[in-house]
C-alpha cells in the first residue's frame, strides 16, 4: 500500500544507520515499508529528544508473556511473539528445548506453519543434541548424541523453517552434523558443549557458526585449557550470542567479547522463557519445573538458571548505559548482526529503504516509547504529529 494516506514522515530523532548516527535525522513509512522519498502531504510526526532504531532481531528465544514456544498452543505462541513485540523485538526466532525426537518434530510443524504466515522467522532447535555434563535445563534423559539422520530428520520436520541447530559437536556424530547442516543452510551452534579448544576449532573449519549463549554452558577459560570459548572469540567465522541481563554474565566479560570479536560479531539474545515480560512463579520448560525469583529463571530440581526472563529493550539499555557501549556497536549486535544470520538482512535489521519499516522510538534514557513493525505501530508513541 502508498500514497500520502499511509506515508508518515519520521523526523527530528538521532536516526542510527549503518553508516553510523544522524542527528536530527528523518525515516520515511510509506505502506509497510521504509522509502526513499515521502509523498506530499505525509504525516509528520516529531520524535526530537528521542532515538530511531532498527527494530530488534532475537534468535535465540523459548517464550515469554506466560507462553512457552516449545509447548504452548500456536495462539500462546503468538502471544508470546506479541510479548516481545511490545518491547522492540519485531523479528524473532522461536527456539525448542530438549524433548522427544518425535514430539519435537511435531512442534517443528506447528512453528513452520507460523513462519510461513511471518509471524515468526524460523526455528531454532537447543537440544536434544547437547551434552548432558553442560546440559543446563535441559533433562538428561533426553539427551542424544548428534545422528546426523536425526538431526537432518528435525531439519525436515521444519519444512525450511529450521534457522539453528545447537550442538556438542565434540560428541559422536558432531562433526558430520555439522557438514550436513552447512549443506542444508541451516546455521551449526556450538552450545552445551564439553569442548576442548581444538575440538572446538574443528567444528568451526567444519561449518560452525555460531556461539550459543557463549560462557554459558561451556568449560570457562584457563590459561592452559583455553576451551572452546578461546576459539569461538578468535575466529572471524563465529557470531558470539551473549544474555546481557546481568545474571548469565559479569560485565567485564560482555566488555571481552565485543573487544575481541568486535560489535560485528555479536548477537545479543534473550533466551527468555515463559516468564519474560510476565512475572515471577512457576513455569515450565520443556518438561521441567522451573521458578522464577526476582525475575531470575532457575530449575526447581538443582538449581541451574533456567532461560531468562529478558527482552531485548532491557539488553539494550543495559549494554548502553550500564556497559557504556556505544549505540551504534548495539544496534550493530541487536539487530543487524542476527538478521544477516538468519538471512534476513535485505528485508529487516537496519534502517533503509526497501526493507520493512521496523523500528523502534527510544527516549533519552533509552526507554521504549514506540515499537512500529511492518509500517503498524505495536506501541504507538504519545507525540505530537505536525499538520
Amino acid at each position: 500500500m502508498s500514497g500520502s494516506a499511509h506515508s508518515t514522515v519520521l523526523s527530528g530523532a538521532r536516526v542510527v544507520l549503518p553508516t553510523g548516527t544522524v542527528a536530527n535525522g528523518r525515516v520515511i513509512v510509506d505502506g509497510d515499508r521504509i522509502a526513499g522519498s515521502a509523498h506530499e502531504g505525509a504525516r509528520v510526526l516529531d520524535l526530537t529528544g528521542h532515538w530511531l532504531v532498527p527494530g530488534f532481531v532475537d534468535i535465540h528465544n523459548h517464550g515469554g508473556g506466560g507462553a512457552s514456544f516449545t509447548s504452548g498452543t500456536a495462539e500462546q505462541v503468538l502471544q508470546g511473539v506479541r510479548t516481545h513485540r511490545e518491547h522492540g523485538t519485531t523479528t524473532l526466532v522461536a527456539s525448542t528445548v530438549t524433548g522427544d525426537l518425535d514430539e519435537l518434530a511435531r512442534r517443528a510443524g506447528l512453528l513452520a506453519e507460523l513462519t510461513q504466515q511471518g509471524e515468526i522467522a524460523g526455528i531454532h532447535f537447543e537440544g536434544p543434541f547437547i551434552n548432558a555434563c553442560r546440559k543446563g535445563a535441559h533433562k538428561a534423559e533426553l539427551l542424544r548424541d548428534p545422528d546426523p539422520a536425526e538431526v537432518r530428520k528435525l531439519v525436515d520436520a521444519a519444512h525450511g523453517a529450521a534457522r539453528m541447530v545447537t550442538l556438542a559437536t565434540e560428541l559422536p556424530g558432531g562433526l558430520d552434523s555439522v557438514r550436513l547442516l552447512a549443506e542444508l543452510g541451516v546455521i551449526a551452534a556450538i552450545g552445551h558443549t564439553d569442548s576442548t579448544y581444538d575440538q572446538a576449532r574443528q567444528a568451526i573449519d567444519a561449518g560452525a557458526t555460531v556461539a550459543t549463549h557463549l560462557y554459558n554452558a561451556m568449560p570457562g577459560l584457563e590459561h592452559r585449557a583455553p576451551g572452546p570459548i578461546a576459539a569461538l572469540l578468535e575466529d572471524e567465522r563465529v557470531t558470539v550470542e551473549l544474555i546481557n541481563d546481568g545474571t548469565h554474565l559479569h560485565p567485564a566479560m560482555l566488555e571481552l567479547a565485543f573487544h575481541h570479536a568486535g560489535a560485528h560479531r555479536v548477537a545479543l539474545i534473550t533466551d527468555a522463557m515463559d516468564a519474560a515480560g510476565f512475572g515471577d512463579g512457576t513455569y515450565h520448560l520443556g518438561p521441567l519445573e522451573v521458578e522464577v525469583k526476582d525475575g531470575v529463571a532457575r530449575l526447581v530440581e538443582g538449581g541451574s538458571i533456567a532461560g531468562s526472563t529478558l527482552t531485548l529493550d532491557t539488553a539494550f539499555k543495559r549494554s548502553v548505559t550500564l556497559d557504556k557501549l556505544p549505540v551504534e556497536s548495539v544496534v550493530q549486535a541487536i539487530s543487524a548482526n542476527p538478521a544477516k544470520l538468519i538471512g534476513l538482512y535485505d528485508r529487516v535489521g537496519s534502517l533503509e529503504p526497501g526493507k520493512y519499516a521496523d523500528l523502534v522510538v527510544l527516549d533519552s534514557e533509552f526507554d521504549v516509547k514506540g515499537v512500529m513493525r511492518r509500517g503498524e505501530w505495536i506501541v504507538k508513541p504519545s507525540l505530537r504529529t505536525a499538520p
